[in-house]
């Protein structure tokens, strides 16, 4: 049986909450002499502390309940918050399936959490029989999943999912980062199903706002209380919030955007598959691909020099380089990088 409050840690139930002027005066009209602020300007005022305009647009736009929305600086934020609110520092323990995402080991070793990591399939599949052992495991509070997963570009199987969200009584985290682009619904129409599942999503990827740091949880409105007590005050700033409510206004863009991207993406397959010095593309569901080598190091290296950045991933998956759709130029641009190293097949 789901409880909630045992998981939380004992202090964030106690926490009274920081209250800023705009949680005790709600209106908008008025005589503001009540935050210390700086009379003049046009960016003088403190934003939303809850980001009440942006949830709206954001509930017409996924058909989720603005109660059941929060809006953090990034997804990291959220995900470091969900360490906060739910693990005691070196006591309790997370766990994810790797390769993934870094940040969930960067948060824990910060929130001083041990991360049990569970190696994929060599599909880069969830290995059912090597979770069940640590299930019932008290000490383990969150179990992170990235899907449409970083760095491989894959989804994970949905029976998997389902095994972990219905077996686990701890907190469920399913990582949404690139799910615009994989062309299946998300989990976050689950929520009233699984009381312990948050989703996470960002304006990063497909709604291309990396710069203005906006990420989404999707939960139910205990835990979306819970990370609002432990946020920051004034985490959003008005112009960042703006920049995403733009972007949801203009739907038409965005998808367009996207169908874009993924004509790119099965153009750029066609083409990496003509090259000898890529050994093998491995199947995504997101707006990169992931590709052996012979020679990750030695190939990154070389694209560099021909002003073409990519990532290595070597130390995730062995001689695997990702590579991000870009524009046509751009790709076009990778692809004659590529062709002009086609005498290095070692690379």
């Amino acid at each position: 049986m789901f409880d909630l409050k045992k998981l939380v840690r004992p202090n964030i139930l106690k926490l009274q909450p920081y209250s800023s002027a705009r949680d005790e005066f709600k209106g908008n009209e008025g005589v503001f002499l009540d935050a210390n602020e700086n009379p003049f300007g046009t960016l003088n005022r403190y934003p939303d502390s809850y980001q009440k305009k942006l949830k709206e647009k954001l509930s017409e736009y996924n058909g989720i309940n603005a109660e059941h929305l929060f809006i953090g600086n990034g997804s990291d934020e959220i995900i470091d918050l969900i360490y906060r609110v739910f693990c005691n520092p070196e006591k309790d323990k997370a766990l994810t399936f790797t390769p993934t995402f870094g940040m969930y080991q960067v948060a824990a070793d910060i929130n001083d959490v041990e991360l049990l990591k569970l190696p994929l399939n060599d599909d880069f599949q969830i290995n059912q029989n090597d979770l069940k052992p640590y299930l019932k495991d008290e000490k383990l509070k969150l179990i992170f999943i990235c899907s449409p997963n970083n760095p491989t570009g894959n989804c994970f199987n949905k029976k998997d999912i389902e095994f972990i969200l219905e077996h686990f009584e701890g907190i469920v985290i399913i990582d949404e980062a690139y799910a615009d682009f994989s062309g299946k619904a998300s989990w976050n129409t689950l929520l009233s199903k699984y009381p312990n599942l948050i989703v996470t999503q960002t304006f990063s990827k497909a709604l291309g706002l990396a710069a203005a740091r906006i990420g989404i949880g999707f939960a139910s409105t205990e835990i979306i209380q819970l990370l609002n007590n432990v946020k920051l005050p004034y985490n959003i700033s008005v112009l960042n919030e703006n920049a995403a409510i733009e972007a949801l206004e203009n739907n038409l863009t965005l998808k367009a955007n996207i169908k874009t991207i993924l004509e790119e993406k099965e153009q750029l397959i066609q083409e990496l598959k003509k090259l000898k010095i890529i050994k093998k593309i491995y199947p995504s569901d997101a707006n990169f691909l992931l590709v052996e080598v012979a020679d990750a190091n030695e190939l990154y290296t070389k694209l560099v020099d021909q002003k073409v950045i990519t990532r290595n991933r070597n130390s995730l998956v062995k001689n695997s380089i990702r590579i991000t759709v870009g524009k046509p130029d751009e790709n076009e641009k990778l692809i004659k990088a590529l062709t002009d190293l086609t005498g290095f097949e070692n690379l």
